[in-house]
């Protein structure tokens, strides 16, 4: 009797277990298959991504864990097998990095020339695609015209651009002179005074299509319906920007501002080219590429080049935190 008692608790039991799993609720069931089918989508999705995680870690991870180890040592660029390991020495030494004044100009240079640049150019970047998103006949021509000056080379545009403005023989200070707004011919490149605000014009008239672009595309995923009601409320057009264009671009205008600011911390070609290795306008990138080549010291260059690094990944990871509150303000 006591097996047959214990047979029917154990029915009993199992009956109620099933009769448990049969009561879920219905909404479970189908929460509980689309957690697995995401948890599946994500293990398939890491798998294909994989490879490129493998080509990446190769490129670019081995070069950094590399610069990053000569940062330790004493290496020479003749002489890089004979690198002897020193610590910190190129950071915290008597004569390291933290106690190198020209390091820290080329910081500071590199701060006002990326606080100055990406300002300007997401201002006017804005006002471009304001005007390009209107509709007009030509608007395919002026989208293909203000796309130029930034698919010219770096380098070639930095040549042109020191050429016009050759204290000499450059037309702008020919222009200005002729209209009366200069008396003399100013040395826009070579003046302390002047040169890296003139680097910082340069580089906003390159670089400045490229914001109008991405700003362009936010501005063309904004719902029609949105400016149709409020032509028919009479809600004024400032309004209207403020309140309903700008919230609904704020994603697409952060991701071309922290593209922007990326290549702005790490200028190199424009800088070098306009004003070579003039310390009022040094980047970082200029200063490691001075240690690196000029002055042969792999060892103090790949510690410069490591901080170039860590300030830039600090400084990204700092912007993105201030700006998630109000992309999340946004996306609620």
């Amino acid at each position: 009797m006591q097996g047959t008692s214990t047979s029917v608790a154990g029915s009993a039991s199992s009956g109620a277990a099933k009769a448990a799993a049969l009561s879920l609720p219905e909404a479970a069931r189908p929460a509980r298959a689309g957690s697995a089918l995401a948890a599946q989508r994500s293990r398939r999705a890491w798998l294909m991504l994989a490879p490129v995680g493998v080509v990446l870690l190769l490129v670019a991870g081995w070069p950094l864990a590399r610069t990053i180890w000569f940062s330790f040592t004493d290496a020479q660029l003749g002489g890089l097998a004979d690198a002897q390991f020193v610590g910190l020495e190129n950071y915290l030494g008597e004569y390291g990095l933290l106690r190198d004044e020209q390091w820290w100009g080329s910081v500071a240079n590199t701060l006002r020339f990326a606080l100055l640049s990406v300002s300007i150019e997401t201002v006017l970047g804005l006002g471009v695609a304001l005007l390009l998103n209107h509709p007009s006949r030509g608007r395919t021509l002026l989208r293909a015209a203000v796309l130029v000056p930034w698919a010219i080379p770096t380098v070639v545009s930095a040549k042109m651009w020191s050429w016009m403005l050759h204290d000499q023989f450059g037309v702008v200070n020919h222009y200005l002179m002729a209209l009366g707004l200069l008396s003399a011919p100013v040395a826009w490149t070579a003046n302390p005074d002047l040169a890296l605000f003139t680097v910082v014009l340069v580089d906003v008239w390159k670089t400045t299509p490229f914001m109008a672009l991405l700003i362009l595309a936010a501005l063309q995923m904004v719902p029609a319906d949105c400016y149709e009601a409020a032509r028919v409320d009479g809600v004024p057009a400032f309004t209207v920007f403020r309140k309903v264009t700008l919230p609904l671009i704020l994603p697409g205008v952060a991701v071309a501002m922290i593209f922007r600011l990326l290549d702005a911390l790490r200028v190199f070609d424009l800088i070098y080219v306009m004003t070579s290795n003039s310390r009022t306008t040094k980047s970082m990138s200029v200063f490691v590429r001075e240690q690196l080549i000029d002055f042969q010291q792999v060892g103090y260059g790949s510690a410069a080049a490591t901080l170039v690094f860590f300030t830039i990944a600090l400084l990204t990871l700092l912007y993105m935190g201030l700006l998630r509150p109000a992309l999340q303000k946004v996306e609620a």
